[in-house]
């Protein structure tokens, strides 16, 4: 099925940039990431208003509080410029590069690199997203890095549009990570998305996937009650509306790697479409190999394409291979056949 269509049949954002590689700039490493802890737990607004509720959640000795700024809470779609930022600063860690909580950011490349518009709109509600994470707070104790401490900060302690346009639209900015995220990175606590987590249009759909990535992850699949899901969800709606759009979603079944299905006892079963492949599970490839990936392979893009073959290879039972590089360069001469 093409992408327009499944975007017209499923209710999934089309592909707005179908011919460009995704993260087309060298700093960027495969695949978008995200951490941990905001996967595990509930941090973000699911509301598509402004949500100005202090929202309090407490799981197995984890406690949370966020608290709003006058322009009200983060939301799912906000969390979209950490996904970014993550992305960055793990791709620079891979190549060997010096990191810090500082992000020097080209704008054009945060939207094309989430789907989203690149016109005066997609600027300006980028920088309403700056303000609103920047605004939140965030009380808890959950470890990040091996540290456990009670600490308060926003989920970016600041952000700068270095240069803009005569119109005011911005060029360049300047985010500087709390470091509690930065932790997380540094300790390497992330897990890959699917790069489609970017055309899922309604805010509980990112959510599921995200409670789906973190607790599914290679396992053939993970059962949890309508009741945790929803308090792990952190939507606001009650169960019974909640039950009604799971339902929803399942009937829509366009989850990217995940199938829900809905089983006695009030349970939700999740289960993978095809293999997930963790950070440091696959085989390694060298970087001129990607370069003759992309030359065999034009307008595609390459790291979609090792994924799909890295996927291949674990569901084959992971047989040895003398040369992972001549085998994936093979395999895509073929795929583009």
């Amino acid at each position: 099925m093409s992408r327009d269509v499944a975007a017209g049949a499923g209710g999934l954002l089309p592909d707005r940039y179908p011919t460009a590689d995704f993260f087309v700039c060298d700093i960027f490493d495969a695949l978008p990431k995200t951490d941990m802890g905001s996967m595990e737990h509930p941090m973000f607004s699911l509301s598509t208003r402004p949500d100005r509720r202090i929202l309090c959640y407490e799981h197995n000795g984890v406690e949370i509080t966020v608290t709003p700024s006058v322009r009200g809470l983060a939301t799912i779609h906000d969390k979209d410029i950490l996904i970014f930022c993550i992305s960055q600063l793990m791709g620079a860690i891979n190549a060997g590069r010096a990191v810090s909580r500082v992000l020097h950011l080209k704008a054009h490349d945060l939207l094309v690199a989430t789907n989203r518009e690149t016109s005066g709109d997609g600027y300006k509600r980028l920088r309403e997203a700056f303000e609103r994470l920047a605004g939140t707070r965030i009380t808890t104790n959950m470890v990040t890095g091996g540290v456990e401490t009670t600490t308060g900060f926003g989920l970016i302690e600041s952000w700068e549009i270095v240069r803009h346009t005569r119109a005011g639209r911005m060029v360049s900015v300047s985010v500087k990570l709390s470091d509690w995220l930065f932790r997380a990175v540094l300790a390497k606590s992330v897990l890959t998305l699917s790069r489609d987590y970017f055309r899922l249009r309604k805010p509980l759909e990112r959510r599921i996937y995200e409670l789906a990535r973190k607790h599914c992850g290679r396992q053939p699949d993970w059962r949890v009650s309508v009741e945790t899901l929803l308090k792990k969800s952190g939507s606001a709606s009650p169960r019974r509306v909640f039950r009604k759009m799971l339902r929803d979603m399942i009937a829509a079944d366009h989850l990217p790697d995940y199938v829900l299905t809905e089983e006695p006892g009030d349970i939700i079963r999740v289960s993978r479409r095809a293999v997930v492949i963790e950070a440091g599970d696959g085989l390694s490839l060298k970087p001129e190999t990607l370069d003759a990936a992309r030359a065999l392979a034009p307008g595609w893009d390459v790291y979609a394409l090792e994924a799909e073959w890295q996927g291949f290879w674990v569901s084959s039972g992971r047989k040895a291979l003398r040369s992972p590089d001549k085998a994936f360069l093979g395999w895509v001469r073929k795929r583009v056949e």
